[in-house]
């Protein structure tokens, strides 16, 4: 099976001797992990802080509601 480089697009055989699958290349693969580092990628949510923040308003409600 055939699938595309997330970086440069460039057909990859999906196949346990393509060592870099998804990606094309090594170059590629350090090229998407720069852009994680950096917050290039991101996943949508809410942000550590908040999800915190609202995690220990929960446990407040929960253990002053019991």
């Amino acid at each position: 099976m055939k699938v595309k480089c997330p970086t440069c697009q460039k057909a990859v055989e999906w196949n346990e001797q393509s060592e870099q699958r998804p990606f094309c290349s090594d170059r590629c693969k350090l090229i998407d992990l720069g852009e994680w580092a950096s917050g290039g990628h991101t996943i949508p949510g809410k942000d550590l802080e908040e999800e915190l923040m609202s995690e220990q308003v929960d446990q407040l409600n929960t253990n002053f509601l019991h």
